[in-house]
């Protein structure tokens, strides 16, 4: 049976299940914190995802969180372009691999957001509509 994309795009793209995110799950599962976590799974895009949330959320530091939200993006990009992604087409939320990029991703335009990067800040919420899904869609991951 062929899986022919019936909207002309190109299919989905999902990480692997056993990517840099599985051992920061791991990690985390063990009851490290993600900054105990990072240099375990470095190239993970959720342990940075949760470094930038926290550092906007409790630590109210938007420059830190750009800063950790920019490396679980490039991360994430690196992980999808091995997965076959060539830079457009669906990357969906419900799969949970995605959701470090994807929550990374939303991390960042918040930090832009904050920090006063307006055209940032609106490129990342054009990437999160782009790929299939919605700011709203990815903060209720987490």
């Amino acid at each position: 049976m062929s899986h022919e994309n019936l909207l002309d795009g190109p299919a989905p793209t999902r990480l692997p299940a056993d990517g840099p995110d599985a051992d920061a799950r791991a990690a985390l599962s063990a009851g490290r914190s993600p900054r105990e976590a990072a240099p375990v799974a470095p190239a993970s895009s959720l342990v940075w995802a949760l470094l930038a949330e926290r550092a906007l959320a409790d630590d109210g530091d938007p420059v830190a969180a750009y800063a950790y939200a920019r490396t679980g993006y490039h991360r994430g990009l690196d992980a999808l372009r091995r997965a076959g992604w060539r830079g457009r087409g669906p990357i969906p939320a419900d799969h949970t691999p995605n959701e470090g990029f994807l929550r990374a991703l939303l991390a960042l335009a918040e930090a832009a957001d904050a920090i006063g990067e307006t055209e940032e800040a609106q490129r990342c919420e054009q990437f999160l509509a782009d790929s299939g899904t919605s700011a709203k869609e990815v903060a209720a991951l987490r």
